[in-house]
């Protein structure tokens, strides 16, 4: 009898670890971790490098730890927007950030949310990016049809002109040779009666201020004492001619290898991230300028007489880049 209850005992116990066995192996089955790479050219303590963290967190979190993402900052993965957008089609990444305009080549109204003089406050952009303007283009990145998908915005300021002179109405800008990153921001500067001087890289523009080569350039407040270009071109003018919001893109290749619910927890985690950018880069911005104003730069801002003259030499911009986009511009402008 003994032996019999041995035995029977013995069985019990073998069939309890077999089945937990197989429990955690199916356990494991199920369980599978995605690993992501996020490409993110800026350094690690910017605004958008510490939303791109936040989102990785956001995402794990969410799916309960089957999607992890990895952000790769100061162009470890990718060195240019050209080349993110490349490793994207190609589902060699999964994410990255960029300014809006380079997406412009594949949907061409994105121009149109980049216009010079185009929003009265930065509450005004974002109520347009949130609103039915800026979602239609943020869908339409997907539609495009070349394997990219637009998750959410990111802040990156207004850029406003800086000079070695004071600039209070359009007839200062007149032949100032002003260092632009090109294409629409030619057209703005000759609208204006300046001279935009291309092909002199960001880090560059002190020295060529300095030596006499540009008398200014047009960038946020960050960018603008970051570089010490505020040491040697003491005017800054808050005319707020542009307002380029960036955008988090994602691989279509990529999202579409991934269960329809993680798909959309990292497309919650977007939206749940694009405010925690925006607080950040306030809380950047604010610190930019204080250093400024301590250095006793003369800041000016300019009256709304004043910057109408400016909203009103941009008609030639407009013609050129925003002819099809008429309903867009009224949308926008009927946005409160």
């Amino acid at each position: 009898m003994k032996k019999i209850l041995h035995f029977v005992s013995a069985f019990l116990i073998t069939s309890v670890l077999l089945s937990s066995c197989q429990m955690k192996k199916e356990a494991t089955m199920k369980f599978h971790t995605v690993k992501l790479r996020f490409a993110e050219n800026h350094v690690g303590t910017t605004p958008a490098a510490l939303a791109d963290k936040e989102f990785a967190r956001l995402v794990e979190e969410k799916t309960a730890g089957r999607v992890r993402i990895e952000v790769v900052t100061g162009g470890a993965l990718t060195e240019t927007s050209a080349e993110a957008i490349e490793a994207l089609k190609n589902g060699d990444i999964a994410f990255t950030r960029i300014s809006s305009t380079p997406l412009a080549t594949y949907v061409p109204k994105i121009n149109a949310i980049q216009l010079p003089y185009l929003y009265r406050s930065s509450s005004h952009m974002w109520n347009v990016l949130n609103g039915k303007v800026g979602q239609e283009i943020l869908g339409d990145v997907e539609k495009a049809g070349v394997g990219l998908v637009g998750l959410c915005y990111y802040d990156a300021g207004s850029r406003n002109f800086y000079s070695t002179k004071e600039i209070r109405s359009v007839s200062d800008m007149k032949d100032l040779r002003v260092r632009v990153q090109g294409g629409l921001m030619n057209d703005m500067c000759k609208a204006l009666g300046a001279v935009p001087v291309t092909g002199i890289e960001m880090s560059l523009v002190r020295e060529n201020i300095e030596s006499g080569n540009i008398d200014a350039a047009e960038n946020n407040w960050p960018t603008y004492q970051s570089t010490g270009d505020y040491t040697v071109a003491k005017y800054f003018v808050l005319d707020q001619h542009t307002r380029v919001p960036e955008i988090v893109i994602a691989s279509k290749k990529v999202l579409s290898s991934l269960p329809s619910d993680d798909v959309k927890a990292i497309e919650e985690a977007a939206k749940l991230t694009q405010e925690f950018e925006i607080a950040k880069w306030k809380e950047m911005e604010a610190s930019a300028e204080r250093i400024v104003r301590a250095n006793g730069n003369m800041i000016i801002d300019l009256p709304s007489r004043s910057l109408e003259e400016f909203q009103n030499a941009m008609q030639p911009v407009y013609d050129k880049y925003a002819s099809n986009f008429g309903y867009i511009l009224r949308e926008i402008q009927n946005t409160k």
